[in-house]
């Protein structure tokens, strides 16, 4: 084998490294949520959530001991236990990124697995320096209506 057949080797090897190195270094950025961030979410009901469109959330879009994400109006309601119904920004703390799921009790952001409690937005695991900043809702028959 001779040393430029070595050197090619090293550029491919180098590429390739480079072609995964930087978009998980892009991903860790502070400039901004992900590409993904603004794509639809689905609530842990596995359906996407039709109060996205603006036309107001029905309660029954919010499963009990759950809840689901609205990445269109940037918030997440969740329904802790029947008929109690929080909602709290789906902005993760940490660094902006838009939270992707709920599921087990918790609301999970998918950069850096930062994890929080459905009942009060508490960082149940970090990196997140702190709570979902909570929002108020206000109940009308079936509709919610968060401010």
């Amino acid at each position: 084998m001779s040393q430029n057949e070595t050197s090619r080797r090293n550029l491919l090897y180098g590429a390739a490294a480079v072609g995964v190195a930087v978009p998980v270094l892009a991903a860790c950025g502070s400039s901004g949520p992900p590409a993904t961030a603004n794509s639809p979410v689905a609530g842990s009901s596995g359906s996407t959530p039709q109060g996205s469109g603006g036309s107001g959330i029905t309660t029954t879009e919010i499963p009990v001991g759950g809840g689901t994400i609205f990445p269109d109006q940037n918030v997440v309601v969740t329904q802790p236990t029947a008929g109690h119904f929080k909602a709290f920004s789906a902005t993760c703390t940490h660094q902006g990124c838009t939270v992707a799921k709920v599921a087990a009790g918790t609301i999970d952001c998918p950069c850096h697995f930062s994890r929080y409690s459905i009942t009060d937005g508490a960082v149940v695991s970090g990196p997140a320096p702190s709570p979902l900043p909570q929002k108020t809702v206000t109940v009308t028959g079936t509709t919610l209506k968060v401010s």
